[in-house]
């Protein structure tokens, strides 16, 4: 046995990760408490590569943990921000449907909107679009008035740092290589020193179901990488967008379609499309990782989806490598926007569970297993959400481990 003996560890320093490790490093500063990362900074992956958006909560099902959390989280995330001079703003969003089969599933998301409680949400004409968007075409739209925008990173690192005053520690450069479990605890074999701990919170993300099969099941989940790939706008485009421009989601698939989005920066993203990655940090359309591919191409669920999903990932791929069908499609949100005003920007990956029946899972999804809890589906609106999620892992922690 080393000296390295925590009460709980805590793998992945992402954002979820940091929320969890600062509500209980705060809740229960006599836990000694660790976190491993196995970059060499916090928020190195989803969070470090999203979009910044403070989601105000319209798009989620009523009664869905997403829904639970996003507007309570986008209320938390504001006060945050205020409370330690961190930057946002509350730009705005509108989301515009350009076509009439469109007009339903619009007049649906303002429902959901209203039953999860979005503050200020309202229906927009045509005409009124022009006076938030003036050079966005749509027929109707949604006006989000407290949908906002941050920088996550920033955020992260300031959870980061309430975690270490609490008497936490955070071991980056730590990468998780294997678990055994003893009777009484938890051997995590590492890139550096063997740790052992008591209990265990799996928020590694992209490698979360790895995490899990570590320790002996992955409860049917497998985690799909899908990039999505951005271009920014040129400064003289950047006059075409005041805040967020969305456009209707397609409710079969879990992404939002290609938006615009201000960022707290000042400039403007345009995108993402989404494709599938062949390497989990396949941020480039050339990465690719045989391992993997193999393991993904074994999994019976991902023939399923492939079944499903076929012809919208091939547009997708499509949009990926060519430049005029991107700007086609960001066109029927900005008829102005020309080839010259975008430039190719940065791409993130999405961390998103499927199941064995090739279904992709919509909701935060938390496993248990003994000794664990399992994080194994946490994409959008989880940044928005962090702060609430952390605290319900929290909360399940101390009730299931025993504290």
């Amino acid at each position: 046995m080393t000296d390295a003996r925590f009460d709980i560890a805590i793998v992945g320093a992402g954002i979820v990760g940091l929320a969890t490790a600062m509500d209980l490093a705060v809740r229960r500063p006599d836990l000694r408490l660790i976190v491993l990362e196995k970059e060499a900074a916090v928020a190195a992956h989803q969070t470090g590569h999203n979009s910044g958006v403070i989601h105000a909560g319209l798009y989620y099902k009523p009664g869905s943990l997403k829904a639970q959390m996003a507007v309570e989280g986008a209320r938390r995330m504001v006060a945050f921000c205020q409370e330690h001079e961190l930057p946002y703003e509350l730009c705005g969003k509108v989301v515009v449907a350009t076509k009439k089969d469109e007009l339903p599933r619009l007049e649906e998301l303002h429902r959901r909107g209203v039953a999860n409680g979005v503050p200020g949400l309202v229906g927009i004409t045509a005409q009124e679009i022009a006076q938030y968007e003036p050079h966005t075409a749509g027929i109707k739209g949604l006006w989000s008035p407290n949908t906002g925008i941050v920088d996550y990173v920033a955020v992260t690192q300031k959870y980061a740092e309430i975690v270490t005053a609490h008497g936490g520690e955070i071991r980056l450069s730590t990468e998780v290589i294997g678990i055994a479990q003893a009777s009484d605890h938890i051997v995590l074999k590492t890139s550096g020193q063997e740790i052992h701990t008591r209990f265990l919170i799996n928020c590694a993300g992209l490698q979360s179901d790895l995490i899990a099969k570590m320790m002996g099941s992955t409860h049917g989940v497998r985690i799909v990488p899908f990039r999505g790939e951005y271009y920014k706008l040129v400064p003289t485009g950047q006059r075409l967008v005041r805040s967020l421009i969305y456009p209707v989601p397609d409710p079969r698939f879990p992404f939002l379609g290609v938006h615009f989005t201000k960022r707290i920066d000042g400039s403007v993203e345009a995108g993402p499309n989404a494709v599938l990655a062949f390497a989990r940090e396949g941020y480039k359309k050339t990465d690719f990782d045989p391992g993997h591919m193999l393991g993904l191409l074994a999994f019976p669920g991902f023939w399923i989806m492939a079944a499903h999903f076929w012809r919208m990932g091939l547009g997708e791929m499509v949009r990926s490598w060519n430049k005029r069908a991107f700007v086609h499609a960001l066109r029927t949100l900005l008829p102005e926007l020309g080839m010259n005003d975008i430039a190719p920007g940065g791409a993130g990956i999405r961390a998103q569970a499927m199941d064995r029946k090739g279904r992709l899972l919509d909701d935060f999804s938390f496993i248990e297993s003994p000794r664990a809890i399992h994080v194994l589906n946490a994409p959008s609106p989880a940044a928005t959400a962090s702060i609430v999620i952390g605290e319900a892992i929290v909360a399940r922690a101390l009730a299931t481990f025993g504290f």
